[in-house]
């Protein structure tokens, strides 16, 4: 785990005024606003939903654009634009009653509004994942000016999960409904609470400077400088990109925290062509990745590799299935690789160069060196470029949005590019229209072990999600979903 001896440093503690700390940056570690850094860059926060799922998309969306529900740190679905709701007809209706909310420019948010956007939410959503929870629904309807439906064809377990997801926010093109009102400042956000305090004679009361929060998204190398400085109390968004910067910055072991998430993270293959539409290429690529040296680089307590797209049953029949090389040792798998690049090479020539897309940061150099050895241990060559750019295997780094092996598939699935097997995708298919949950479930099986051997994905492990917290959160907490409300900082207002 992180090592490194503590140098905490809280500088300018008399920034006590919201003013005084935007000009100096600091973070009164006793009552004052919270300066929060999170790992990205500006335009995550100019055009949040095309920039999903980075960290700084998310919680810019979830701290200004709440959907009808949220999850709290601990990962539990909390009321948010809806302030309650009922589920009728054996799942098949959702039924909202919305709080009373207001957009940004004062106007009253109805259920009209509400349908309306979600709707399109939906569809949007339902382009990239065709067979997940919201496939069945039918409409959003407004039945009265508070009151919103969303209307299934068969009921689905989930939906309040996928609810709960930034992509779901309900925002109109000047804003959300909070739970925060968003000032620009520079290049920081400053966050102020929707919801305020009055007094006897209903007068809003001034925000206490712990209420107030500033924003900014930034490189992590920044971000934790910043932290170690005592200016910011709390920093987001870390990957298992930038965790080796964190011991040479000599941050404390117990202001790290670790989430405890499931998800994504490995190597999409989304290259076509003779070399990787080639099933036994594919087959070689995936066997030859030593993942036994990745804990070594990354240290994370409890973290383990994988070989399998569905890290554990979760909600399929029966256990996942394991690819059928999982027994061999590593020089077997090599040398069956060899042979069938030998065999490659001999009917087309020399494979063309590989291009890995990977994120910028230490850990993902890393990793490149890892899969660059690896791979030319059974004659290709790999380049690196950027996550913009082309490429033949592409980085999936995300936490999984809900508990079912679906996600899984439909994240790497034919909608998003990913090279994958039609007959896979049929099940999906056949499943979306199965008649009950079982026979549901049976489908999604078979499409899990076509997938996992068509060698569309190579697995290596769970994603890694870092913070940095200062002691004065007294409310932070570890999350299944790396979700960390800004609202929830402090054990009083939890």
């Amino acid at each position: 785990m992180i090592s490194a001896s503590p140098r905490f440093s809280p500088a300018c503690i008399g920034a006590a005024a919201l003013m005084a700390a935007m000009l100096t940056g600091c973070s009164n570690e006793g009552s004052g606003t919270v300066a929060v850094s999170v790992v990205g860059t500006p335009a995550d926060f100019a055009k949040p939903l095309e920039k999903l799922p980075d960290p700084g998309a998310k919680l810019f969306l979830e701290s200004t654009a709440q959907g009808l529900v949220a999850f709290d740190a601990g990962g539990e679905i909390l009321p948010a634009l809806a302030q309650r709701w009922i589920v009728e007809d054996d799942g098949r209706s959702y039924i909202f009653r919305l709080r009373r909310a207001f957009w940004p420019d004062g106007t009253r948010v109805t259920a009209k509004d509400v349908g309306r956007l979600l709707m399109a939410r939906i569809e949007a959503l339902r382009r990239l994942d065709p067979a997940g929870p919201l496939d069945a629904v039918r409409d959003v309807v407004a039945m009265t000016g508070e009151v919103i439906e969303i209307r299934l064809a068969a009921p689905r377990p989930y939906v309040l999960q996928m609810l709960a997801q930034p992509q779901m926010a309900i925002l109109s093109r000047d804003g959300g409904t909070g739970p925060y009102r968003r000032a620009l400042r520079g290049k920081a956000l400053v966050l102020t609470p929707v919801e305020r305090a009055t007094n006897e004679s209903g007068d809003e009361l001034p925000v206490p400077d712990w209420q107030t929060r500033i924003v900014r998204a930034e490189r992590a190398a920044l971000a934790i400088t910043r932290f170690q400085q005592g200016k910011s109390a709390l920093v987001l968004g870390g990957r298992f990109a930038d965790l080796p910067l964190l011991l040479p910055a000599g941050v404390d072991r117990d202001a790290v925290r670790i989430d405890p998430v499931q998800g994504l993270l490995g190597l999409a293959v989304t290259g076509t062509g003779t070399l990787l539409d080639d099933d036994g290429v594919r087959r070689a690529i995936n066997m030859a990745i030593d993942r036994s040296q990745l804990p070594t680089m990354f240290p994370v307590g409890g973290w383990a590799t994988t070989e399998q797209i569905v890290p554990g049953q979760i909600d399929l029949p029966g256990p996942p299935a394991a690819p059928d090389w999982t027994g061999l040792s590593l020089d077997d798998r090599r040398a069956q690789g060899q042979a069938i690049m030998k065999r490659w090479r001999s009917e087309h020539g020399d494979p063309p160069v590989l291009r890995v897309a990977l994120p910028r940061g230490p850990g993902a150099t890393l990793l490149f060196g890892l899969v660059r050895h690896d791979l030319r241990m059974i004659g290709l060559t790999v380049e690196r470029v950027d996550m913009a750019a082309d490429a033949d295997l592409r980085l999936v780094d995300e936490v999984a949005a809900y508990d079912s092996a679906l996600w899984y598939l439909g994240r790497i699935g034919c909608a998003r590019k990913v090279h994958c097997s039609p007959q896979a995708e049929a099940q999906l298919q056949a499943a979306s229209l199965a008649g009950s949950l079982d026979e549901r479930m049976a489908r999604v099986a078979q499409a899990e072990a076509l997938m996992q051997a068509h060698n569309g994905y190579i697995a290596l492990g769970a994603p890694v999600r870092w913070s940095l917290v200062a002691r004065r959160l007294t409310g932070f907490m570890p999350s299944p979903r790396a979700r960390h409300p800004l609202n929830h900082l402090f054990s009083s207002t939890n």
